[in-house]
C-alpha cells in the first residue's frame, strides 16, 4: 500500500513531491507539505488490532477447494476458496470473497487470527468487545426507532380525537 493511502492531509496538495526511495517515511512526509502535520490513520473501513494474537504458520494447514456460489464456471471450477485451519484450536476459515487466490488467503489468516483471538481471549479481546459495542449501538437505534414510531401513533390518535370533538 502506498503512503498516501495510510496518511490524511488536514490541508489538499498543491503539488506532489517525487520522493528518492532512500529516505526514510519521516524524511517523505516533511518533503510532501512543510509546515502541517501528517496524521496516519486507518484505511477506509480497514480496522487494524495490532493486540490480536499471532499465527504461527506451522500451526496452519491450508487447503485450497474450488468455489461456490454465483459466478458460473469462473467460480466453480477454480480452485480459489481457501480452507484455513488452526490445528491447536480446532478453528477452520473458509474464505472464497474474491477470484484471486493471494487475497482470499490473507483474508482468511485476518478471519482466522480475529476468531483465535476470541477463542483464546474471550471477552478480553478487542474483536469481541468492538461486536458488543455494535450490538449496544444497533439495541439503541431500534429502541429510538421504536419510541419515535410510538409518539407519532400518539400524535395521530390525538390529531385524529382533536378532529372528531365536535365545536
Amino acid at each position: 500500500m502506498s503512503t498516501s493511502g495510510l496518511f490524511r492531509f488536514p490541508a489538499p496538495l498543491s503539488r506532489v513531491c517525487m520522493v528518492p526511495w532512500g529516505l526514510r517515511l519521516c524524511a517523505k512526509l516533511e518533503l510532501l507539505s512543510p509546515g502541517t502535520t501528517v496524521t496516519p490513520v486507518q484505511a477506509a473501513g480497514k480496522k487494524d488490532h495490532p493486540a490480536l494474537l499471532s499465527l504461527d504458520e506451522s500451526e496452519l494447514e491450508e487447503q485450497f477447494v474450488k468455489g461456490h456460489g454465483p459466478g458460473g464456471q469462473a467460480t466453480n471450477k477454480t480452485s480459489n476458496c481457501v480452507v484455513l485451519r488452526h490445528i491447536p484450536s480446532g478453528i477452520v476459515v473458509k474464505c472464497h470473497q474474491t477470484r484471486s487466490v493471494d487475497q482470499n488467503r490473507k483474508l482468511a489468516r485476518r478471519i482466522l487470527q480475529e476468531k483465535v483471538d476470541v477463542f483464546y481471549n474471550g471477552e478480553n479481546s478487542p474483536v469481541y468487545k468492538e461486536k458488543r459495542e455494535a450490538e449496544k449501538r444497533k439495541q439503541e437505534r431500534k429502541k429510538r426507532a421504536k419510541e419515535t414510531l410510538e409518539k407519532k401513533k400518539l400524535l395521530k390518535e390525538q390529531w385524529e380525537s382533536s378532529k372528531n370533538v365536535p365545536r
